[in-house]
Formats: C-alpha cells, sequence, structure tokens
C-alpha cells in the first residue's frame, strides 16, 4: 500500500468522497474511526475519519481479478 494526498483514486479516478465504495471494516480510535474499504475499481483504502473529516490514508493498486490470478 501506499500513501496518498491526493483526493481521487488514481487508479479510476473516482472521487474519494463519492460512491460507490463498499467498507469492509471500521475500527474506533481515539479521534474517530478508521475504515478499510473497497473502491469501484477494486483498490483497497485506509479511511480515518476525525474531527479534521473523512481521507484516505493509504491505499492499493486494484484487486487481479479472479480469472488472471490462476492463469
Amino acid at each position: 500500500m501506499t500513501s496518498t494526498d491526493t483526493t481521487s483514486c488514481p487508479h479510476c479516478g473516482r472521487p474519494d468522497g463519492a460512491g460507490p465504495f463498499r467498507v469492509l471494516s471500521r475500527h474506533l480510535t481515539a479521534t474517530g474511526h478508521t475504515e478499510w474499504a473497497r473502491c469501484r475499481c477494486g483498490s483497497l483504502q485506509v479511511r480515518v475519519a476525525d474531527g479534521r473529516g473523512t481521507r484516505v490514508v493509504s491505499r492499493s493498486r486494484p484487486a487481479a481479478a479472479v480469472g488472471a490470478a490462476s492463469a
């Protein structure tokens, strides 16, 4: 995973605040919560929500297609 300071997915261009994205897990922190989410393109994202708002702090490349992984 790489850290990010952009406001949109570098893989599909979708804005970070726009849906659809799927929240995989949410964990409470002392200042808010951390979410693990998957972008529409398959990129795994770590989102932090606190008093400064919600932002993506790390993301991976999109997941490889299942068929491609087994080939």
